[in-house]
């Protein structure tokens, strides 16, 4: 048995940031090769925002393009972008002597195609290689990416649905169109999504070692809202930064990541599931129906402690004395959680503490039967609620572990790490 004596003259304290795994950080791409291949659409101007985006993430752009989409947006706009020659003909002799598609499918950490064009689905779909767009595709061995952009009638045409189900039984990754008004004056689906979504896509790929895939993750993020009246309810100040850093982070590892949030004013990144809720008992409901399903779960969220004794259907009017509102206490998440752990599942839990960080953090390791407690303190204004860095102390029954103070990402990333241990 490890006595609290024990496990102080374990503590370990990382004054400066440990060197994160390849792929974080403004590096997020740094040594990753991004094949852009751009086809004739309205949209192609998008794709200028999205190759700069991927150079100051540090990765190496090369841009394809058919010759329709040269009608849109010129080569010349790609090669000030990327630095690299912009390809469009197969036969261009002006390059140093190599087989271009060939060489560039071997360098390629990911290829996308965006926007994809109804033409180019279909004939990637058939096998024919007759451009250099198709030609390269056809080359690589890296992770493949379709974004189709067209007209709503063509996008829902059956011959295409085919076609891209063809492309997803050999492996290609289908990024899905947006919702809205398009060229045409037309309203639906096929819409380009924006640079943003795109660019989680390519992280999603292309970004990190898969070392968390196959691995069920639940998180909580955000405070609850616990309502008094149709007006009013009683809150906290969380964010829900930390816990959408870490299901990000989860994500771009390869995890299967549920998130179940409370209402924040944060968009979750391209790939997680992501669970609305409102109230304590509304996480308590979605948290527990899933937790046996998960092999490891991170409640990150702020849950009230304390929710109003009654609802009031109609506003509680002012009156000219004092108003005391009853409370009763919420199901402890937490502590359900670690009395109906299944075996080999990991439970990690967050503390937020004003005072007395290690001891009242111990103490909850032990009461709640977690597997890792995350403490931190808001008694400075570089930790805590709203802010987007932060500052933990990892606590375990074996030893208590000092992170540096670092971006909300990074934190994230380091909590995984020693989650992965």
């Amino acid at each position: 048995m490890t006595s609290n004596n024990d496990i102080a003259n374990k503590v370990e304290i990382h004054t400066t940031p440990r060197p994160l795994r390849e792929g974080q950080g403004e590096g997020l791409l740094s040594n990753k090769t991004i094949v852009l291949s751009v086809t004739g659409s309205i949209a192609a101007y998008k794709i200028a925002n999205l190759a700069s985006m991927l150079v100051k993430l540090h990765a190496t752009v090369h841009v394809i393009m058919t010759k329709n989409a040269c009608n849109f947006i010129t080569p010349i706009t790609f090669e000030t972008i990327t630095g690299n020659k912009c390809l469009v003909d197969t036969f261009d002799r002006n390059f140093e002597f190599n087989v271009e598609h060939v060489a560039l499918a071997k360098r390629a950490d990911l290829f996308l195609v965006a926007p994809a064009s109804a033409n180019i689905i279909g004939k990637i779909a058939s096998g024919i290689c007759d451009d250099m767009l198709t030609t390269t595709i056809f080359a690589t061995k890296a992770p493949k990416l379709i974004a189709p952009a067209m007209n709503t009638n063509m996008w829902e045409n059956p011959i295409l649905q085919d076609n891209l189900k063809k492309l997803e039984h050999y492996g290609y990754s289908i990024i899905q169109p947006a919702s809205g008004r398009l060229a045409c004056g037309d309203t639906g689906s096929g819409k380009l999504p924006s640079e943003e979504t795109l660019l989680q896509h390519i992280l999603l790929a292309a970004a990190c070692e898969k070392d968390m895939e196959g691995k069920r993750v639940l998180i909580t993020a955000g405070p609850t809202q616990e309502s008094i009246d149709p007006v009013r309810y009683i809150t906290n100040h969380s964010s829900g930064k930390m816990g959408y850093a870490i299901a990000k982070m989860a994500a771009l590892r390869g995890a299967n990541v549920t998130l179940v949030s409370g209402p924040v004013n944060i968009q979750a990144f391209a790939g997680i599931d992501v669970v609305n809720v409102i109230s304590a008992a509304d996480m308590y409901r979605e948290v527990t129906s899933r937790s046996a399903d998960n092999d490891i779960i991170i409640m990150c969220s702020a849950v009230a402690d304390y929710t109003p004794s009654h609802y009031s259907d109609q506003k509680m009017k002012k009156k000219d004395d004092d108003l005391s509102i009853p409370l009763t206490r919420t199901q402890d998440i937490l502590k359900y959680l670690g009395e109906n752990k299944p075996e080999g599942q990991m439970l990690v839990g967050f503390s937020m503490e004003t005072e007395n960080l290690i001891e009242n953090s111990r103490a909850k390791l032990t009461k709640k039967n977690t597997d890792l407690i995350c403490a931190n303190s808001i008694s400075e204004g570089k930790t805590g609620f709203a802010v987007d860095t932060n500052q933990v102390t990892l606590i375990s029954k074996e030893e208590v572990k000092v992170l540096p103070l670092c971006s909300k990402e990074e934190t994230a990333e380091l909590i995984l790490n020693e989650i992965m241990k």
